[in-house]
């Protein structure tokens, strides 16, 4: 198997970070050739500072309430990132709109991930809003962020079927599952040099992608 240097990731959260553990694990398994630098997370006191903690990765809060407009805070949460040097900067449920300045500063390293196969949903509530349209399928997107909101390039979706009776607690269940595999599989691929962004294209392996990676075609999906 091929030797990958690890890189050092940054990850934004503002809630549970479950998708965050999903990246610690892999990390302290050796399955990711990353080093998490550090969690910080604008919301104080959440379920994910803790799962950092215990994982022995430095853990901070810079609550966005305590700065007077959205660029002041993005100003200081840039200098908590970059503190730390990331080669990638992940947002794994950090629920704040950044302005073209965060994103510029960033192109090309930061990545999200959406509970939706985009550009479908953009926005929130995104499992009400597929049931209430009729889909028969859903899933989940990694892309890389620009200044559109969940508008960037798209790089792989996992999907699950829309099954009848379904509600959007047990429909949200199902994609969760999804992303846990998801996300790892992305921020593996940048890890080792196989993704990066073009211009407003992803190249995977030096090709330009027609559209998103499925990631059914790399591992089989949890159905």
């Amino acid at each position: 198997m091929k030797a990958f240097r690890k890189i050092r990731l940054v990850v934004l959260i503002s809630g549970r970070g479950s998708n965050l553990q999903a990246l610690l694990d892999q990390a302290a398994s050796g399955e990711l050739p990353v080093e998490i630098a550090a969690v910080i997370s604008n919301r104080p006191g959440v379920q994910g500072l803790e799962r950092a903690r215990q994982a022995g990765v430095t853990a901070l809060a810079l609550d966005h309430r305590q700065f007077p407009d959205r660029p002041t805070f993005e100003a200081a949460l840039i200098e908590s990132i970059d503190r730390h040097e990331p080669d990638l900067v992940v947002l794994a449920g950090f629920m704040r709109v950044f302005t073209p300045g965060f994103t510029e500063h960033y192109r090309g390293r930061l990545l999200n991930i959406h509970p939706s196969l985009l550009p479908k949903f953009r926005g929130l509530h995104t499992h009400e809003r597929a049931i209430a349209a009729g889909e028969t399928e859903h899933g989940a997107s990694i892309h890389f962020v620009t200044a559109e909101l969940d508008g960037g390039p798209v790089i792989v979706q996992a999907r699950v079927p829309v099954l009848a009776g379904d509600d959007p607690e047990a429909l949200a269940a199902r994609v969760l599952e999804q992303e846990h595999r998801l996300y790892p599989q992305a921020v593996r691929w940048f890890a080792q040099g196989r993704l990066r962004l073009d211009g407003g294209r992803v190249l995977f392996d030096g090709q330009a992608l027609d559209g998103p990676l499925r990631l059914e075609n790399f591992i089989p999906l949890i159905q």
